[in-house]
């Protein structure tokens, strides 16, 4: 039976990320904020034979399912979307998803970047667009679709989250935050850039209308409401969309120095600014302008992140031959020699799926280093040369913006990783909260909270956020010869420059 009440301070938080996604639900109110899980279900590409897929059909099927948990539990009074950056659906005339999007790891984009620089050169597209050079960039992706019979037939240009709420909704928009991650987006306006689009042979009818963090996206639709049993009043509001800006928003900082470290399959490391930075050093150094709530900038480097460590436990998994528990590769990862091997998290070929462990190996091998033979010596590899990878981008940052950071906040999945936490913690030199893990889901409810009167500013926001959520501290090991080990270990990984 269709639920009739619609709890004002219960809301729906649809979070779906790389490998899996989720309807959590958030209840908020005066000293209150909590969070329970109403359904988890994979996010598994599909690799066809032109190219590695997303399956929308069933993270949406999933996204249904849960909100019908969210039906039986009571009801909500809205739902969010969140989701990762720079992917799309293409709609036809008539509204039809045009084929399965494509995932941001096919290698389609191969020889893009440098057909748009033939167009727009570098310099001048990070002075518009102020973004991190990734090659799977939605600019990139759309040029690397130029002339396909898709993109001919194709009427509007959907991002993933777009793409969920239309599902739910029926109303087309661009949210800011997720727009700003595509190259076709003006950083200082704050707007999609036409002339961009012009010179690039992008059809700016392609893009919908944008949407800030708090519009309202619309109502469900009949069937959608008949199938989950929420009353059909419910609202979907948009949120901030790109699941790094939603996760930022949760951020339990009680003063203004500080840095962040979104940590997951990514590692989304920098400062929230008040304006983007488009210097020509912020260009060279490969640091991102991404929108976040309230007009601000979230100033980042994109790291690959956790990813290694994943694939390289896919890859024992699927041999059944290595130990592939997590408490047990940290507990042996802690065990073995430090800083033995390092590499670059951010070398091109680690991008792909594949066996992790011998890419690795064969990293080391090609720059002098014994390669890492046992689990717990890869495993030390991986989180050594992410902690460092942290202090790089964080030390950065900082001199880039001419910013002091006091402390760093870790959030995300890899504030459950102990070692990570802390060797980021002496890599930098800084104290490292740890905390919230589930901070893109609760940024995502505080926004829909927001949008309904139950919390105020972003700084009170993440007040509540401090006030309500556990928190681990890790202070950074004061040894001097601890100090002088990290030290060495971050010249020995300092890495050439990327952007010439």
């Amino acid at each position: 039976m269709r639920s009739t009440a619609r709890p004002r301070d219960v809301f729906a938080a649809v979070d779906l990320g790389a490998t899996s996604g989720r309807v959590m639900l958030g209840r908020v109110g005066p000293g209150v904020l909590d969070l329970t899980e109403a359904h988890r279900f994979p996010n598994t590409p599909v690799r066809l034979p032109d190219g590695l897929r997303w399956d929308v059909l069933g993270l949406h099927r999933g996204v249904l399912e849960g909100l019908r948990v969210a039906a039986r539990a009571g009801g909500v009074a809205s739902v969010g979307v969140d989701t990762w950056g720079v992917d799309y659906g293409l709609l036809d005339a008539d509204g039809a998803l045009l084929g399965a999007p494509y995932h941001y790891r096919d290698p389609r984009t191969e020889g893009a970047a440098e057909a748009v620089w033939a167009r727009v050169g570098r310099a001048e597209l990070y002075r518009v667009t102020g973004l991190q050079h990734l090659p799977f960039n939605t600019v990139f992706q759309l040029t690397a679709a130029a002339g396909s019979a898709q993109l001919a037939a194709a009427r509007t240009l959907l991002l993933m989250p777009d793409l969920m709420v239309h599902w739910l909704t029926g109303t087309v928009g661009a949210e800011e935050t997720n727009a700003s991650t595509t190259g076709l987006f003006d950083a200082r306006a704050g707007t999609w850039s036409k002339e961009l689009l012009g010179r690039l042979g992008v059809d700016a009818g392609l893009l919908p209308p944008l949407r800030a963090p708090g519009d309202p996206a619309g109502e469900l639709l009949p069937h959608v409401a008949e199938f989950t049993g929420l009353d059909a009043r419910t609202r979907v509001t948009t949120v901030a969309s790109h699941d790094t800006a939603s996760a930022v928003v949760a951020i339990p900082a009680t003063g203004p120095d500080f840095a962040f470290l979104s940590c997951g399959t990514w590692s989304l490391a920098g400062l929230e600014l008040d304006a983007p930075v488009l210097t020509e050093q912020s260009r060279a150094a490969d640091f991102t302008n991404e929108r976040g709530v309230d007009g601000t900038i979230r100033f980042l480097r994109n790291i690959m992140g956790l990813w290694l460590l994943e694939e390289c436990r896919r890859t024992w998994e699927s041999r059944g031959q290595e130990p592939t528990a997590l408490p047990e590769l940290l507990a042996l990862a802690a065990r073995a020699e430090p800083f033995a091997a390092l590499v670059d998290p951010d070398a091109p070929e680690f991008l792909a799926p594949g066996d992790m462990p011998e890419r690795i190996r064969a990293s080391c091998r090609r720059s002098g280093q014994r390669a890492p033979e046992s689990p717990g010596a890869v495993v030390r590899c991986v989180l050594e040369s992410l902690a460092l990878a942290h202090r790089r981008a964080l030390r950065q940052a900082a001199e880039l913006a001419g910013r002091e950071i006091t402390r760093v906040h870790l959030v995300g999945g890899g504030a459950r990783n102990e070692l990570l936490c802390q060797w980021t913690a002496d890599a930098t030199g800084l104290p490292v909260v740890a905390g919230p893990v589930e901070a893109t889901a609760l940024g995502n409810v505080l926004v829909q909270a927001r949008a309904a009167g139950l919390v105020g500013d972003l700084p009170s926001t993440r007040r509540l956020v401090s006030a309500t959520q556990p928190l681990r501290h890790y202070e950074p090991r004061k040894d001097p010869a601890g100090r002088a080990a990290w030290d060495a270990a971050a010249a020995r990984t300092e890495p050439s420059p990327r952007n010439p």
